[in-house]
């Protein structure tokens, strides 16, 4: 009596689990490759360039001293002089220039550190030598110094982050669990969601961490604008990008937003890329908005607005282009279904689908593992 062994010439489980595996890790993968090249290029080696400085006062010492300057420097200062302390001071609350020295028996350094605390430490590096070099101390006044909440003048910076977060974090959950409902409800999720997420942000800013001392409803109004037009954009993107998504706002509004919004350090301390950014991406409209508004009387207020506006004007736009790419798609489906084949051909179709392991249930349960993988990549980032 003879024993036979059925070998099952099946799909292989295991191989089918690494091949999702491995699928799915290409995901954080590109974030690490990304956010490395972002966070090191921008950060990693802070140097001046083009910073501009001032020297005030109008005879022959002061123009050898500038010209000195700007040789030594070379292209790392903007040397300049202006005529008195009252120019120069203008120029400091203006945001045109990051220090004035006022030399002399006793010299004297203006800056603005709520402008850039990074900017004026950078400063106070280069005068405290030129002072050292007269045999003199130099006194450091500052004229627009921050919250007493925030002594370093980067608490601006860490509320976009939470901003950001909350926003970026949320277009998953709206976008993947709310794909059945109607475009018109997402986007007023969005905008529910935006206005959460800014309160907790203002909250941040004002009653718990004292980051700023006054202007609250500004930041607010700020801070909600920033945060819907994140929300928009990426419940737009969605239609279109699916599980890659995640990635997609991860380099919009991540690597290439925290790194040029010059909360760390402003674009005259970065690479020209990072510099160039800052001037249109949406987290410098929203740090140079709250600390234009906050510390500098509104100066540069309604540029930073601008920004932030066609960054939402940018969101709304891309929603109604993906609310009519769905109702699109929506119409060639129900088309196609109503012109399929009959005399038994819905029959034959089922069941070679059942054959392939392609039914209903199995499609919805796929589109139930995306949803959650995708959500649990944005909240895990």
């Amino acid at each position: 009596m003879s024993s036979e062994v059925t070998v099952s010439s099946g799909p292989n489980p295991t191989a089918g689990a690494l091949r999702h595996v491995l699928g799915h890790l290409l995901t954080p993968l590109l974030m690490c490759l990304g956010m490395g090249l972002a966070y090191l290029g921008a950060f990693h080696a802070p140097e001046p360039h083009d910073l501009r400085v001032d020297i005030v006062g109008s005879g022959p010492t002061t123009q050898v001293l500038a010209q000195t300057l700007q040789d030594k420097a070379a292209g790392g200062l903007d040397v300049r002089t202006v005529p008195d302390r009252a120019t120069a001071a203008t120029a400091l609350t203006r945001q045109d220039s990051y220090g004035a020295y006022i030399p002399g028996d006793h010299p004297e350094l203006l800056v603005a550190s709520a402008s850039s605390d990074t900017s004026a430490m950078a400063v106070e590096k280069v005068f405290t030598r030129v002072a050292a070099g007269q045999d003199a101390p130099l006194k450091v006044t500052d004229l627009a110094p921050t919250a007493s909440g925030d002594p370093t003048g980067q608490g601006v910076f860490f509320l976009l982050v939470a901003v950001s977060i909350g926003a970026y974090a949320s277009v998953a959950v709206i976008g993947a669990a709310g794909a059945a409902l109607p475009m018109r409800v997402r986007a007023l999720l969005a905008a529910g969601t935006s206005l959460a997420v800014s309160l907790i942000g203002t909250l941040f800013a004002g009653p718990v961490f004292h980051l700023v001392d006054h202007g609250l409803a500004g930041v607010w109004a700020l801070s909600w604008l920033y945060a819907a037009g994140i929300l928009l954009i990426g419940i737009g993107l969605h239609t279109y990008l699916r599980r890659w998504t995640t990635l997609g706002v991860m380099v919009l509004f991540v690597m290439l937003n925290f790194t040029s919004s010059g909360g760390i350090y402003r674009p005259e301390l970065q690479p020209g890329f990072f510099g160039s950014l800052h001037a249109f991406w949406n987290g410098a409209g929203l740090v140079e908005g709250i600390r234009g508004h906050v510390y500098f009387d509104g100066h540069g207020l309604g540029g930073n607005v601008l920004v932030l506006a066609l960054w939402f004007l940018a969101g709304v736009l891309l929603v109604t282009l993906a609310g009519r790419t769905e109702a699109r798609r929506t119409a060639l489906t129900a088309n196609r279904t109503a012109t399929a084949p009959v005399h038994g051909q819905p029959e034959r179709m089922k069941a070679a689908g059942a054959a392939h392991g392609d039914t209903t249930e199995e499609k919805e349960e796929g589109a139930e593992e995306e949803m959650e993988e995708e959500m649990e990549e944005a909240v895990a980032v």
